[in-house]
């Protein structure tokens, strides 16, 4: 699927998303740090969304269960619409992510 109709940081976020490799996935999460901007989280929520190979998948995982707070919850966000539900009832029940997060979509 080509999305010539976005550029910039949306663009090569969407590359990479669609690419699928663990340092791809490392770049997307890698944004999502505590000054990050609503516009980014967006971006990578989006693109996180594109991620359908199995290491991209794998490597989400990995954060789900050892990235940063703002990391585990967009995991959590990406494994919820994925509909994995497995994975995200043990990073809650390891108390990695909140009840909200557990449930959101």
């Amino acid at each position: 699927m080509e999305h010539k109709y976005f550029s910039g940081k949306v663009q090569e976020l969407m590359e990479r998303a669609t690419r699928g490799t663990a340092e791809d996935v490392d770049y997307i999460l890698g944004h999502l740090t505590p000054d990050v901007s609503l516009a980014v989280t967006k971006f990578v929520d989006y693109a996180l969304g594109l991620v359908e190979s199995p290491i991209g998948i794998e490597r989400a995982e990995h954060y789900l269960f050892k990235g940063t707070q703002i990391q585990r919850n967009y995991c959590a966000l990406y494994f919820n619409r994925r509909g994995d539900w497995p994975v995200v009832k043990r990073a809650y029940e390891q108390g990695l992510i909140d009840e909200i997060q557990a449930y959101a979509r």
